[in-house]
């Protein structure tokens, strides 16, 4: 080799160790950094012409990386359904000081029934068993609020996620441009892709999302269910909120590119993020408790009910527990909806609104004497208050589209209601157990992969550093060589 290909090769070997060292220095610079990925220069060489860089590399696994995506939807997913359900259990069912549960309450009310059976005559008692039944509607009516103001926060959550799915995807179009525009330029476009990836990974919390490389590392982006979030522009996330919620109120779908993605008419649901999941507590879970309550406010309805005593064949009327509609009865075994939220104790058997208590015992609480059990009025009457208790344990139907028990008594009903929607919760825990474990071993693992360990850059900086020196090293005898050759060509 000629002392000027050796000085060549030395200074092209410089050249480069001096680019690993700054792409080893940007690794360390960048190692705690979320979605940072490790950079490697990749080196060849030519004949005659020494090492060189050809290109900055990404430690990357497409694999690896959808299986973070994936995991990362499925667990948002779950999250938004379990924190649903949680306030919801908190809040009607896991009551243990205050016992506020519609299970508790009817047998405090059924409790109280029969101590005033056993004495007809306690007024005190009369109004004890008057109090449990105010009780039992108040605790209907704040189970049925708290239900739509779970409702009503996933609606608002919905939201809020369409507008971080636009802004992501309007981010997504800027770094998509610039890796196209850099890869056709062969500029170093890794950060872009990091922050693209980045960008995707955010995506993923909020709905499914898969993503398609093309030509000159343009990408496409496409939701779970299919339908597509991006490809040369970003598609219209659109999303109109219901500010308030009843029983009877329907959330509105959430659309990509004019596509119902979300609702009971979606031809393309989503299947995962969380968005989904608010989609579904919204118009599922809650929905389907909703109705289970209205079935128990019905069922308080029909047992209390007050049945024509005069032989006219008149209506049955609500007796004890009354609603809006009265004096109809609602429809036997079809869930009235919004009901839990509308039942009241009737006010002429309730003291505090000025009412006697002792019609529980007596009937014609509707105020018609055609209802009236107690004809005599002897205060040591005790048969309606009997008749009563028993129908709390008497089977009826409930409708089977509420997931409770298809029949039985209140108490079974109501008991059932319970289970489902602790079940609901149970299950949802588990899955987000189970989501996050496997999201964390995902993201690991393509930590492991892409990720910077500073012992091994640490290390590979004393190679580059060594070859450095090595380099040089060569620069300074070929110096030597040439300037003692000059000389003897001069003397």
């Amino acid at each position: 080799m000629s002392l000027t290909a050796a000085l060549d090769s030395a200074r092209a070997s410089l050249m480069a160790s001096g680019i690993q060292s700054s792409t080893i220095s940007r690794n360390i610079a960048g190692a705690s950094a979320a979605g940072y990925s490790r950079k490697i220069a990749v080196l060849d060489n030519l004949p005659n012409a020494g090492v060189y860089v050809a290109a900055i590399q990404r430690a990357a696994s497409s694999g690896l990386y959808n299986n973070v995506l994936i995991a990362t939807s499925s667990s948002a997913k779950q999250s938004a359904i379990f924190d649903g359900l949680q306030k919801i259990a908190s809040a009607t069912v896991d009551d243990p000081e205050l016992d506020q549960s519609p299970t508790a309450q009817l047998n405090k009310l059924k409790q109280a029934l029969q101590q005033y059976a056993n004495a007809p005559d306690n007024t005190t008692l009369a109004q004890a068993a008057v109090t449990s039944a105010k009780d039992m509607a108040i605790a209907l009516n704040q189970a049925t609020q708290t239900v739509q103001s779970v409702r009503e926060g996933a609606d608002a959550d919905m939201k809020t996620s369409v507008q971080n799915i636009n802004q992501l995807l309007s981010q997504f179009q800027t770094v998509n441009t610039a890796i196209m525009k850099g890869t056709i330029s062969g500029d170093d476009i890794t950060d872009y892709l990091d922050q693209r990836d980045s960008i995707v990974s955010q995506l993923s919390q909020e709905l499914g999302v898969t993503m398609s490389i093309r030509t000159n590392g343009d990408a496409a982006l496409y939701a779970d269910s299919g339908v597509v979030l991006f490809d040369k522009t970003a598609r219209t996330v659109s999303f109109v909120p219901t500010n308030a919620y009843t029983a009877g109120t329907t959330g509105n779908a959430v659309y990509i590119d004019g596509v119902p993605v979300t609702g009971a008419n979606s031809v393309m649901p989503l299947k995962s993020g969380k968005l989904a999941g608010l989609a579904g507590l919204r118009d599922n879970a809650t929905v389907t408790y909703q109705s289970q309550l209205d079935e128990i406010a019905r069922g308080l309805i029909e047992t209390f009910k007050e049945s024509d005593q005069s032989g006219a064949a008149l209506p049955d009327v609500p007796g004890l527990f009354t609603y809006p509609g009265a004096p109809t009865i609602p429809a036997s075994a079809t869930v009235s909806v919004g009901l839990a939220g509308l039942i009241s104790v009737a006010a002429s058997v309730d003291p505090a609104q000025g009412g006697n208590p002792d019609l529980l015992r007596d009937g014609a609480i509707s105020g018609n004497v055609a209802y009236q059990y107690n004809t005599a009025g002897n205060a040591g009457y005790s048969a309606r208050l009997q008749q009563l208790i028993g129908g709390m344990d008497a089977s009826q139907p409930f409708d089977a589209t509420t997931q409770g028990k298809p029949s039985g008594s209140l108490i079974d009903f109501a008991s059932s209601s319970t289970s489902w929607i602790e079940n609901q919760r149970k299950a949802a825990d588990s899955s987000v157990t189970y989501q996050k474990t496997l999201l964390d071993r995902s993201t690991a693992a393509l930590s492991n992969v892409s990720g910077v360990n500073m012992d091994d850059e640490m290390s590979l900086m004393l190679q580059v550093e060594r070859t450095y020196s090595a380099s040089s090293k060569i620069i300074s005898t070929v110096d030597e060589m040439l300037q003692s050759l000059l000389a003897a060509v001069g003397n």
